[in-house]
């Protein structure tokens, strides 16, 4: 391990090569402000790594600056290596040769810088020879990666399938498998997906059968598997014969071997580098992960809310490159004898875009912040089960908390990455729709995520009971709390808004049909994504003047699309409720 200690906040060296850490003002204002104290304690628990790995902090202001500095060097590899590598690497994307996949050559390269830099086990514990950083660490590392390129996030600190099974492996499974993946030796994939069941898990049919000696065994075929190739997997197949449904589905790791064949490589719209593949599972042996019956419940469930908070810093990070292009474009492009970007509709895009973006950051963040603290929370009543009673309480909250911000989380980013993408073409207006510039490969990139580990309708689906049945107010009521005194003017804005939003939810419990509040759903969510967002920027706003003009703009226009939606669905007569049938045949 090559990690070094210094008492030094990042800073940023003049003179020095690209850097995707250093030069975003952002996330250097949120790694100097965000509160994660208590995440770094439990994380630590009292800091015991100490005695054993001379990189392991040993109290909190070493542990902020060692994620500093782990940050630094994917910032640097990222600026300096992937990005320039991006467009060879969409270009050349993969192949499949004699039943195996070929990566382009610059994803291999920097997958193997990642390997000898350590960083391949960002999250997992040490005594697996991970680095053992909180999620809210690798939400950060995740959007620099991606913004060097889209795809490479599915190999570089791809820790969903590491951590789900340290969190519910066996002690010999993890002690195999984890230090493998930590050291980059072996990529991984989870394979969920089949031709028939998509966003329907429920519907899996690969079949895992046991034989008298208690070996496992899968039969069957999946689809649309992200780095399908990965030697080590966690499948989702069906164990309990003639149980259909959730009930029936139990959870595996699998070791790739002769008995699963790669049937073919999708060809995608975007991300080229990533490889999607079809697989053929001819009795593949394999062990079960933790109980039976509880693959779909439990383990599937708690892997994709895992990977959809690495989705979420996926897009952000495709958003960033994409604005920051239009911005550079945009500043260079002469018309009319002045740059573009001095005409009022392309600096409103661009002012948009950027403070969407950052309106992202801060919401990935604050949805990081309470998986770390429930996932701190279930490891100290591991650790400590006579203090059990202890955590109970905070455990409830940031569970409800995680679980609905997950999901709020995932829709936001991807459906703004989606939108700043697009309006990136535009600023670029006939050069952005060509494959010479790098806007045309983010659009394709960012459209895959606000579709894949669950589309934006299942996240307002995940949300929408955490919405409607208090977890929302209730943080709102905990934002309340903090001082805004700093922006007493745009705090009443936003009591404003909240005020038409409780008003919509009282009204919406009033209206009989089972249908109705599914229809309104979307809109109930995005309102409380709204408000949500304007919380934390007002919270921001406290640390610097810029934060506060950025927190007004947003407020500014969430107010009339706050009304909008209220207005439409307490006066509005849903009759789309009614036609969609005679509209649609």
């Amino acid at each position: 391990m090559t990690l070094f200690r210094s008492s030094s906040k990042p800073s940023r060296q003049r003179g020095s090569m690209e850097n995707f850490l250093l030069d975003n003002e952002d996330i250097l204002f949120h790694l100097e402000n965000m509160d994660i104290d208590r995440i770094i304690t439990q994380k630590e628990d009292k800091f015991r790594d100490a005695k054993r790995y001379p990189y392991a902090p040993v109290d909190i202001a070493d542990a902020r600056d060692s994620y500093n500095k782990v940050l630094s060097i994917i910032g640097e590899i990222s600026g300096d290596t992937l990005a320039p590598l991006a467009a060879e690497i969409d270009e050349e994307g993969v192949e499949l040769i004699n039943g195996e996949v070929k990566y382009a050559k610059g994803t291999k390269e920097v997958l193997d810088i990642f390997a000898k830099a350590d960083l391949m086990g960002f999250s997992l514990p040490r005594k697996y020879n991970g680095l053992n950083f909180p999620a809210i660490m690798l939400s950060v590392a995740a959007e620099i990666v991606s913004r060097a390129d889209g795809s490479f996030l599915n190999f570089g600190l791809q820790q969903d399938i590491g951590e789900t099974l340290n969190k519910f492996g066996s002690d010999k499974q993890k002690q195999e498998v984890l230090p493998q993946l930590a050291s980059g030796e072996i990529g991984c994939a989870m394979i969920l997906t089949e031709p028939d069941a998509g966003s329907d898990l429920q519907a899996v049919n690969l079949r895992a059968h046991q034989s008298a000696s208690g070996q496992w065994f899968l039969n069957g075929v999946k689809r649309f598997i992200t780095n399908g190739n990965g030697e080590i997997s966690l499948v989702l197949a069906r164990s309990e014969e003639g149980q259909t449904g959730a009930r029936g589905l139990s959870f595996f790791l699998y070791r790739r071997d002769e008995h699963m064949k790669i049937r073919r490589l999708e060809h995608k719209l975007g991300i080229h580098g990533s490889p999607t593949c079809e697989l053929q599972f001819n009795n593949a042996p394999v062990v079960l992960v933790g109980e039976r019956k509880r693959g779909l419940s439990k383990y599937t469930m708690w892997l994709m809310n895992s990977a959809r908070l690495g989705i979420a810093g996926q897009a952000l990070g495709i958003a960033e490159s994409a604005y920051r292009e239009a911005d550079k474009y945009a500043s260079e492009r002469i018309q009319f004898g002045k740059s573009v970007r001095e005409f009022p509709a392309v600096y409103e895009m661009l002012t948009e875009m950027k403070i969407s973006i950052e309106a992202g950051r801060t919401l990935l963040y604050e949805t990081a912040r309470f998986v770390d603290m429930k996932e701190g929370l279930e490891e100290m009543q591991e650790r400590y089960p006579d203090r059990k009673a202890e955590f109970k309480t905070d455990l409830k909250r940031y569970s409800r908390l995680s679980n609905l911000f997950t999901p709020i989380v995932k829709a936001y980013n991807t459906e703004m990455a989606n939108k700043v993408t697009y309006d990136a073409i535009q600023i670029h207006g006939g050069t952005g729709y060509m494959q010479e510039f790098g806007v045309e490969r983010h659009y394709r990139d960012a459209r895959i995520t606000n579709i894949y580990e669950g589309t934006t309708q299942l996240q307002v689906v995940a949300a929408i009971g955490g919405v409607t049945s208090g977890t929302v107010i209730s943080i709102m009521d905990e934002y309340e709390s903090e001082d805004f005194s700093h922006a007493e003017n745009l705090h009443k804005e936003l009591l404003k808004a909240r005020h038409d939003f409780e008003k919509t939810l009282v009204g919406v419990k009033d209206v009989e049909g089972p249908d109705f509040v599914t229809y309104h759903a979307r809109r109930l969510v995005e309102m409380a994504t709204d408000l949500i967002i304007a919380y934390l920027m007002l919270r921001d706003a406290a640390h610097s003047d810029r934060k506060k003009k950025v927190a007004e703009i947003f407020i500014e226009k969430m107010l009339p699309r706050v009304k909008m939606s209220a207005s439409f669905i307490l006066e509005g007569k849903a009759s789309l409720l009614a036609n969609y049938k005679e509209v649609i045949g």
